[in-house]
C-alpha cells in the first residue's frame, strides 16, 4: 500500500500557538513530538518507507525535512512534492495519486492529514483492513464513532451495509448543536478526512466529475496547473458527489486538532478542570486551557482559552474557539506579519528569534544547524554585528574567510558581501545586532544559496 501524507494546511484557528509560516503540524504539543511525525509513524504502519509520499508546499519543504531526519528517516527526493501553492485537497491528493501512478502503476492508496491526532488501536488497524477489502469498488473515507454531539465537524449518514462498512448515504456540513445531537442519535459518523481507494478509481471518479483538473494534469506543467486550478477540497469536488463512496467506522480516540476547544478535550486537567502547559499560579479559576511562556496568573476565570507568546496573547471564551481564524484575517489584512510569523522564524538553515527591536535597530539570536549556512549576501540598508555565543563560526566578508570561537565577534557594513557558516557538528548561536533605516527581511541580495531561493522567490529570507 502507498500511503499519502497531506503537510500544507495553515493551522489559523490555533493562533498565535500556529502560524502561516510554522502551524500546528509541525509544533511539539505531544511526547516532544509534532502530529507530522505522528502522522509517518502511522504511515510507517501500513507502508514502507520508499512507499510513503508527503505533499506540502515551499514554505514547509525544510519543516518537513528536518522532522524526518528527527525521527531518523530519510524519503527518496521524488516522495516530497512541492505544490506551487495551496489549493485545498483535491489538488494535492490529485498530483499524489499521478506520481504514484507514474511510478508504481494502479496501487491502493491511504490519504492520511497530517495535522489530526488519533490513537493507534486495535480497532484503528482493523479499519485500515476494512477498507483494502471495499477499495476495489469504492472510495473509502473513514467514520469516527462520536463521544458526543460536536459542532466543529462534519457527519456523514452511512447507508446499505458492506464487508466492513457502508456506503455512504449523505455528507452533512457542521451543524449547530441541535443537528449534532440528531445526528450522534441516528447513527452518523464525524468525517475524519482521512481515504483509502485504488488509485484508478479515483482518477475515473476525478474525469467523471472534475475533468478540467484531470486535463491540466495531463497536459500542463505544474506551475501552470496551480495557477489555473481552483481551491477545492476533495470531499466538495468528489466525494459528495460520486454514487461509489463508502466509510468505515473508527471506533477509537481521534481529533484534528483543529482549534483551542479541541486541544482542552485532548489534555489532561488538573482538580479544577484547568488544562495548564507553562507557568501558571490559577486561583479560583475553572475549566480553563492556559499555555504561555511567560507565568500566567488567571484569578477568578472560567471557560476561557488563554495563549501567551512572546509577540501576542489570546483570550477568548471557549464556545469562540472557532472564531480565532478572524484575528488572523485581520492581521493579514492589515499587512501585519504577526498573522504569519512566530518571533522565533524558521528558515532551511536553522532559524532566528527576534529579541529586541527599535526604530534603527533590531537584535536577532541566529540558531544554524550542523553543516548549514545562510546564502552569500549583501543589504543595502543595514549592518550587522555578529557576536558567538556557542559553538564555532565560518565567517565570509568579502574576499576574508575567518573562524570566530565563542564570545569573538565581527562587523559587516552596509553593502558588504558575506556568510554565515556552521562548519562544526554542535549548533551553533549567534547573536545578530542590526543597525541601519530600513530592518525588513526583504533588503537582501543573494549572489548563492544552497536552498535555491533567489530574488525572485515568494518569501526572500536570510
Amino acid at each position: 500500500m502507498k500511503t499519502v501524507i497531506l503537510a500544507g494546511g495553515s493551522g489559523s484557528r490555533l493562533w498565535p500557538l500556529s502560524r502561516e509560516q510554522f502551524p500546528k503540524q509541525f509544533v511539539k504539543l505531544f511526547d516532544d513530538s509534532s502530529l507530522f511525525q505522528k502522522t509517518v509513524d502511522r504511515a510507517l504502519m501500513l507502508s514502507e518507507p520508499d512507499e510513503v509520499y508527503i505533499v506540502t508546499n515551499a514554505k514547509y519543504e525544510f519543516r518537513v525535512l528536518d522532522q524526518l531526519s528527527e525521527m531518523g528517516l530519510e524519503l527518496p527526493e521524488e516522495n516530497i512534492l512541492i505544490e506551487p501553492e495551496a489549493k485545498n485537497t483535491l489538488p494535492a491528493i490529485f498530483y499524489a495519486i499521478k506520481m504514484i501512478e507514474e511510478k508504481h502503476g494502479d496501487s491502493v492508496v491511504a490519504v492520511l492529514p497530517s495535522d489530526h491526532l488519533i490513537e493507534v488501536n486495535d480497532s484503528y488497524k482493523k479499519a485500515f483492513e476494512n477498507a483494502k477489502r471495499i477499495a476495489e469498488k469504492y472510495l473509502v473515507t473513514f467514520g469516527v464513532k462520536p463521544t458526543r454531539p460536536h459542532t466543529g465537524y462534519g457527519y456523514i449518514k452511512p447507508g446499505k451495509p458492506l464487508d466492513g462498512g457502508y456506503e455512504v448515504k449523505k455528507f452533512v456540513e457542521k451543524p449547530d448543536l441541535e443537528k449534532a445531537k440528531e445526528y450522534v442519535g441516528k447513527g452518523y459518523f464525524w468525517n475524519s478526512g482521512m481515504f483509502l481507494f485504488k488509485s484508478s478509481l479515483f482518477i475515473e471518479e476525478c474525469r467523471t466529475y472534475q475533468p478540467v483538473v484531470v486535463r491540466l494534469f495531463e497536459t500542463e506543467s505544474l506551475d501552470s496547473i496551480y495557477k489555473k486550478l481552483p481551491e477545492i477540497s476533495i470531499d466538495y469536488a468528489i466525494m459528495e458527489k460520486t454514487d461509489r463512496a463508502a466509510v468505515v467506522p473508527l471506533d477509537t480516540f481521534w481529533s484534528d486538532v483543529g482549534s483551542f476547544d479541541s486541544l482542552y478535550d485532548i489534555f489532561e486537567k488538573d482538580k479544577d478542570g484547568n488544562v495548564i502547559k507553562g507557568e501558571c499560579l490559577p486561583i479560583n479559576s475553572k475549566n480553563n486551557f492556559i499555555l504561555g511562556e511567560r507565568l500566567i496568573a488567571p484569578v477568578g476565570v472560567r471557560d476561557l482559552i488563554i495563549v501567551d507568546t512572546k509577540d501576542a496573547v489570546l483570550v477568548c471564551s471557549k464556545r469562540a474557539a472557532q472564531k480565532v481564524k478572524d484575528v488572523v484575517e485581520i492581521l493579514k489584512s492589515r499587512g501585519d506579519e504577526r498573522g504569519e510569523v512566530h518571533k522565533t522564524a524558521y528558515r532551511p538553515w536553522g532559524s532566528f528569534t527576534v529579541l529586541e527591536e527599535g526604530g534603527f535597530y533590531k537584535i536577532k539570536r541566529l540558531t544554524v544547524l550542523p553543516g548549514r549556512r545562510l546564502s552569500l549576501q549583501r543589504h543595502y540598508h543595514r549592518s550587522e554585528h555578529w557576536v558567538v555565543v556557542k559553538g564555532t563560526a565560518r565567517v565570509i566578508v568579502e574576499d576574508r574567510k575567518f573562524l570566530l570561537k565563542s564570545g569573538e565577534s565581527t562587523f559587516i557594513d552596509v553593502g558588504k558581501i558575506h556568510r554565515l557558516e556552521n562548519p562544526g557538528l554542535t549548533t551553533l548561536e549567534v547573536i545578530e545586532v542590526q543597525i541601519g533605516e530600513y530592518l525588513g527581511e526583504d533588503d537582501i541580495e543573494r549572489f548563492q544559496d544552497d536552498f535555491g531561493r533567489d530574488e525572485s522567490s515568494a518569501t526572500k529570507q536570510i
